[in-house]
């Protein structure tokens, strides 16, 4: 005779399968009398399920099959999935240390006596195997009778009371029960009709016990005749009617509206502390705890929180089951430095609205994890529907919580120590990468590739100008070919607040950290991970990270406003064109030394003045907005009092005195201003001074080279000084060459550009050359003279005159 027991069911391949098929296993074993198997029978069937639905996406079918004549008795759950091509991960660790998935099968090697996968043609089966002790007789596990008294006196009756406790509804089977009519009954007070002496530890009184949500037990109720009936109640609170409803029975048939065992948490406890003895990491670790605590409580959620430093914050550092997306600190007050007992929450919208919305719960029931008389965290269980736990569960967390506080406790303490030099070591090598960084596109690049894969699968970077306006900057994924479809997916431009975008909804949870500098917004870092809540220490990170981002976003915000602000005086200061000259061609190069400065200690100017043209070429000791204040008053005032009429030696003079009364001490100015006057035949005539400036070089058609105008005394250094010009013909086919001693002086370790006339020697290789070709080799050779950067504002001026 075939003596193996089989009992099988089917699930859709949804998120609902592991909850169905955790009770299926459970009926199945109490009818088979294995109720002390069921605890880990639960949470291997859940495991099992989980991965085929998460890892084959098909619908599955569960197995339990008993066989009570092997030696000893075997009990084996199998679930097949419908996706041979898939293979189930393996139980050895996650290959990253933030990875949380794939670590069911773990948790089979830890409980089950064996476990394997056996493919066919159509499905995939996984299967754990249990052995039975032998002070088990599963010989006799058929179910025996509920109860002895007999089916027919079986009346379930239903009674319908409001806030106040009075009757006002009462069926037939009430009656049948009780002997009350519903004419009698409807109206009376439920306390004229019951007994109460209080239940629980707490003993109740009657109106607090129809003040609560849900409630099963024992009571006395009277019969019409006087006597008082034994019944079995099962009361339940409906907060929308507002009445309260109460289900009753002879105690002879409790059978019929007692609720399954509730999960014995205290073997899962034990298991819990067996995992501690085990080398895994923390993150690993605190993981296993809160899949344990959630599968064995029948919640649809679980989570470990601990302490932050100070102790009276408290961070998600890890989930299990329908988790929410959880970052960091839970700012609420249900959790708390003060609170060290158990708590059990019927409807947690009625105390905190935000963290109901934050865990997407109504029901809630944790435990504090105390280690040496201070709070290092809590257990915590949840579920969607409100009044889902009891008193009984929370005394069971507690007794898990006593087990594990002190060695997790100790573990988190090693672990922050490491986290604390893991996070100065990003953060300097973050402060380092972004170091001198004055592009914002750069920033929110390097950002973004900062934190991905390191602590995101994806991230992007909105950035926040200085009118309001916020724009998608940058986007990362690990998987580079992501990239495009990340940035379709994500607001280019969000129409409200970062802080209440709706993030798309995918495979990963989004989280956002606002960048904030000084009380301003400059946008924020959006971040997608695998994982659905964010540990504590990962959540201070991300807001260091942020810190330091937005900070580097205010230099560079600073940086772009100082750029401004410099093109601007550039405006100001520099001609904004030369004024062409007829029978005369004109080139001009202007490079400030000063990285990301349009201005600085030289300057330039070419204009008109009746009949002829007058030009300058000035440098002002010094480089940067010092020197171009310098500046400004040069140019202005060379340009003023040639237009009114000022000989080039009155104009020195005039600003010789400008730059002493300034009274700026060592602000010196050299200058080379002349005139030049078309002449009839072709060319110009050019009246010239030099005031401590280097000497202008005349380029004649054949290459030779001569300077055309003598050294006098800087400008801004004696009172009385005198200046006076010099006068020569720029014949056709002849060129000017005016410069500062930025090209003169440009430096290769200790040699000098013009070192042995070598800008001379340069010029006469440059005959023919229009102006803008000599302007440009001129240019070149200072910048290729040497490998550094020039130290010294350049400036340059080439004058040709064309033939008739």
């Amino acid at each position: 005779m075939d003596t193996t027991r089989v009992s099988s069911t089917a699930f859709d391949g949804t998120p609902h399968a592991p909850a169905h098929a955790r009770k299926f296993v459970r009926q199945v074993l109490g009818e088979w009398r294995l109720s002390h198997l069921a605890e880990d029978a639960v949470l291997l069937t859940s495991e099992l399920v989980t991965n085929a639905v998460v890892h084959a996406g098909t619908g599955v079918e569960l197995t339990c099959r008993l066989d009570v004549t092997a030696s000893p008795p075997k009990l084996e759950i199998e679930v097949d999935d419908r996706h041979p091509a898939r293979t189930v991960l393996a139980a050895g660790p996650a290959p990253e240390p933030t990875r949380t998935s794939g670590r069911g099968l773990a948790l089979a090697g830890m409980l089950a006596d064996a476990w394997g996968v056996t493919y066919t043609r159509t499905a995939k089966r996984v299967w754990v195997r249990m052995e039975i002790s032998d002070g088990c007789d599963v010989q006799e596990a058929a179910p025996a009778p509920p109860s002895a008294a007999p089916i027919e006196t079986l009346h379930v009756g239903v009674i319908v009371a409001d806030r106040d406790g009075v009757v006002r509804s009462w069926n037939p089977e009430a009656e049948k029960l009780l002997g009350w009519r519903a004419d009698q009954a409807v109206g009376r007070s439920l306390e004229r009709l019951v007994a109460w002496r209080g239940h629980g530890p707490h003993a109740l009184s009657l109106a607090d016990t129809l003040g609560l949500g849900r409630w099963r037990g024992e009571a006395r109720m009277r019969h019409q005749d006087g006597r008082l009936v034994p019944v079995y109640v099962s009361h339940l609170r409906s907060s929308r009617q507002r009445c309260s409803i109460w289900m009753v029975v002879a105690a002879d048939h409790a059978y019929v509206l007692t609720p399954p065992p509730a999960p014995r948490l205290g073997g899962a406890g034990r298991r819990i502390k067996d995992l501690l003895d085990q080398d895994m990491p923390f993150a690993e670790l605190l993981d296993t705890i809160a899949r344990i605590v959630q599968v064995s409580s029948g919640g649809d959620a679980a989570y470990v929180l601990l302490a932050a430093e100070g102790g009276n914050r408290f961070g998600v550092a890890a989930g299990a089951g329908a988790t929410a997306g959880l970052v960091g600190v839970l700012a609420t007050g249900v959790f708390g430095a003060e609170r060290t007992t158990p708590t059990m929450i019927e409807d947690l919208l009625a105390v905190d609205v935000e963290l109901a919305q934050q865990l997407r719960a109504r029901s809630l029931a944790c435990a504090p994890l105390l280690a040496g008389g201070e709070l290092a965290g809590y257990l915590v269980v949840t579920a969607a529907q409100p009044d889902r736990f009891d008193q009984e569960l929370t005394v069971s967390l507690q007794h898990i919580a006593g087990q594990v506080a002190v060695p997790v406790q100790r573990e988190r303490l090693a672990e922050q120590d490491r986290a604390h030099r893991g996070r100065l070591s990003f953060l300097a090598e973050a402060g380092e990468l972004l170091a001198g960084v004055h592009d914002e596109e750069l920033i929110a690049a390097l950002t973004a590739q900062l934190v991905v894969p390191k602590i995101a699968t994806w991230a992007a970077v909105y950035l926040t100008d200085l009118a309001g306006m916020t724009r998608l900057a940058h986007v990362w994924h690990s998987e580079e070919r992501h990239n495009a479809d990340l940035r379709k997916s994500l607001p280019a431009i969000p129409r409200t607040a970062l802080s209440e975008v709706s993030w798309p909804v995918g495979p990963e949870t989004v989280l956002s950290f606002p960048l904030l500098t000084q009380g301003r917004s400059h946008g924020a870092l959006v971040i997608g991970r695998t994982e659905p809540t964010l540990p504590l220490e990962l959540a201070d990170l991300l807001s260091d990270l942020c810190r330091l981002v937005a900070l580097n976003l205010h230099t560079a915000m600073l940086y772009a406003r100082q750029a401004t602000t410099s093109r601007v005086l550039q405006r100001s200061l520099l001609p904004m064109r030369v004024a062409p000259m007829p029978g005369l061609e004109s080139a001009v190069v202007y490079e400030p030394a000063e990285e990301g400065a349009h201005v600085g200690g030289d300057f330039y100017d070419l204009f008109t003045v009746a009949d002829h043209w007058c030009f300058a070429l000035g440098d002002v000791c010094g480089s940067g907005p010092e020197a171009a204040a310098v500046t400004g008053l040069a140019r202005h005032a060379v340009r003023l009092l040639a237009k009114e009429h000022y000989t080039v030696a009155d104009i020195f003079d005039r600003l010789n005195h400008a730059l002493l009364e300034e009274g700026e001490e060592g602000r010196f100015l050299s200058l080379l201003c002349g005139e030049l006057t078309p002449l009839p035949q072709g060319g110009a005539l050019c009246t010239i001074a030099s005031a401590g400036h280097p000497p202008p070089l005349l380029l004649r058609p054949n290459g030779k080279v001569e300077p055309m105008a003598s050294p006098q005394l800087l400008l801004g250094i004696e009172s009385g000084a005198r200046f006076y010009v010099e006068t020569f013909e720029l014949a056709p086919e002849e060129l000017l060459l005016c410069v500062t001693d930025g090209v003169t002086e440009r430096r290769d370790g200790d040699r000098l550009l013009d070192d042995g006339d070598g800008l001379a020697e340069l010029l006469s290789g440059c005959a023919g050359l229009s102006a803008h070709a000599v302007a440009e080799r001129v240019r070149h050779a200072v910048e290729t003279f040497a490998e550094e950067p020039p130290q010294d504002d350049v400036a340059l001026l080439v004058i040709k005159a064309s033939p008739r």
